[in-house]
């Protein structure tokens, strides 16, 4: 395959699809007819200069990859080979077949490799399957009964699953591919493949899930709802079961995907002796703007014309102290979640819908925080996170409403809430409060400084009446079970394989996912599929 990058093309033709290709085979000096494939391969926004262009990259292959290579010296084009995933297996015998605990995308990733490699996974997930965790969230939104283990964090496909999809990373792996075919071929998107910043949306997400727990149930593996993890049986020093609220399960491969969220069972890793490290992890709440406004910051002048993806950003500022505020997981057109897991506690997140056509945009606000501040303690820093989610939780006045206030208030220190243009879309409702109230000084005084930097970089983050919703406090796991680099086997325990999000590798429904195939693909190397 031969990509034509950097074809740049002003918002005012007509149809810029078909000129990009064209302009693309000109400079190849071949026919449309003398290829067998030629369309969009990536297709970016550049607004950097407030007049904003299309820029694509065209995928074009012919007959004859001999050809290819010969084209690949034009300037602007480069030669691609289709990537190619093979698994190798290995010859040991499993005495049992290989466990999976946790189905979000690392969980959901690993198990679909492994049964697509005819090892029949056994998957166990704490939650309920979709349709079930669905109704749970509702019910929460609209009366506040939390179930622990049917929530935005804790289901089928995990935390992922209420959030926007989103797939972007900056992680250069071919494995990425792996993950990109296997979502379009259960039912994302088709510009999930050439977009920049690629997006299922929140609805779609649902039906590629489900569709993927069918394939590895229809390859002979199993997945189990409502059955947790509660301890792992070592013989020997290596595995060699677990225990369930189900029951005990002999096991001497296990791949743990229990995402970032699950700290029961880091609790019982930490009083099993398991080697947790604390990782860092950031913490602060939702802003909320109106989706016109960040069009125009990032647009000016061509706003709304409809060639023009829901305006999108990333902002970061390094402040005192060593710290960094940043945004995380924008969502455009969306709205902020009531993302609890437990009682007593308010944390926010943010989604959207694959059409991102709510009113309002939100982003996490938040600074970084690491083992720095916790006596490099595992314990201290989950402690951290709780006794913030409960602060929260207070100041909302129960219920989970949640603590508001809008940014001007917040960066003179204030408590108020006078609501203007933006409207806090949180589905518990919200409460004024003094956001840096609850928060240490240090990190209130970080995420005043960091907003004041972005209000210069952003037009947006000017407007006094944009609203600060929180807390927002699991942007990550905030710690690490500990895996050798080249075996990926927890250091202290062989046949554990500690795995994307809750274990402290991974960071979103991309990463999480092609460590789950990582994951899958080691245990693989050594063992052979049951028969």
């Amino acid at each position: 395959m031969l990509l034509v990058r950097n074809i740049r093309l002003p918002l005012t033709l007509r149809d810029p699809d078909a000129e990009a290709v064209a302009k693309a085979l000109r400079l190849l000096r071949l026919h449309r007819s003398q290829t067998s494939h030629c369309g969009v391969a990536r297709l970016s926004v550049d607004a950097r200069r407030g007049k904003p262009v299309l820029v694509y990259t065209i995928a074009v292959s012919l007959p004859d990859e001999r050809q290819e290579a010969a084209l690949a010296g034009v300037p602007g084009v480069s030669f691609a080979a289709a990537p190619q995933y093979r698994f190798a297996t290995g010859s040991a015998p499993l005495m049992h077949r290989p466990v999976v605990v946790g189905l979000g995308p690392a969980g959901l990733f690993a198990a679909l490799l492994l049964a697509r490699s005819g090892y029949r996974p056994l998957v166990l997930e704490r939650g309920p399957a979709l349709d079930e965790r669905v109704r749970a969230v509702a019910r929460f939104e609209a009366t506040g009964e939390l179930d622990p283990n049917a929530n935005i964090q804790f289901g089928e496909g995990g935390a992922g699953t209420f959030s926007d999809g989103k797939l972007t990373t900056r992680a250069g792996d071919s494995l990425c591919g792996f993950v990109t075919e296997a979502f379009l071929a259960h039912g994302a998107p088709a510009d999930i493949a050439w977009r920049q910043k690629p997006h299922v949306g929140t609805d779609l997400l649902r039906g590629v899930i489900r569709n993927i727990r069918a394939e590895i149930e229809s390859l002979g593996g199993e997945v189990r709802f409502n059955t947790a993890l509660t301890g792992l049986t070592v013989r020997g020093g290596r595995l060699a079961g677990i225990t369930t609220t189900a029951g005990d399960i002999a096991c001497e491969q296990l791949i743990l995907a229990v995402g970032h969220s699950a700290r029961d069972t880091f609790a019982v890793l930490h009083r099993q002796g398991l080697p947790l490290e604390c990782k860092p992890f950031s913490v602060g709440f939702r802003a909320e703007h109106l989706q016109t406004d960040i069009d125009e910051s990032l647009y000016h002048g061509a706003a709304g014309h409809p060639a023009l993806p829901k305006g999108e950003y990333q902002l970061s500022s390094h402040v005192g102290g060593g710290r960094c505020v940043y945004t995380f997981c924008m969502c455009p057109g969306g709205v902020v979640c009531a993302a609890a897991s437990e009682a007593g506690g308010v944390v926010t997140n943010g989604m959207s819908l694959h059409a991102r056509d709510d009113k309002n945009a939100n982003a996490a606000v938040v600074v970084s925080v690491d083992g720095r501040d916790f006596d490099n303690d595992p314990a201290k820093a989950v402690a951290f996170q709780r006794e913030l989610e409960q602060a929260a939780f207070r100041a909302g006045g129960g219920g989970y409403t949640a603590p508001a206030q809008t940014v001007g208030s917040f960066l003179t220190g204030g408590g108020e809430l006078a609501l203007d243009r933006v409207q806090p879309s949180h589905p518990r409702g919200v409460t004024p409060c003094d956001l840096g109230s609850l928060l240490p000084d240090e990190l209130s005084a970080a995420l005043r400084q960091g907003l004041g930097d972005f209000g210069r970089k952003m037009a947006a983050y000017r407007a006094p009446d944009a609203v600060l919703t929180g807390l927002e406090t699991r942007t990550s796991s905030p710690v690490r079970l500990v895996r050798g680099k080249d075996d990926l086997q927890c250091l202290s325990l062989p046949g554990l394989y500690p795995c994307g999000e809750g274990a402290g590798y991974a960071g979103g429904i991309m990463t999480a996912a092609v460590d789950g195939v990582r994951c899958a693909a080691k245990l693989m190397e050594n063992f052979a599929p049951q028969k």
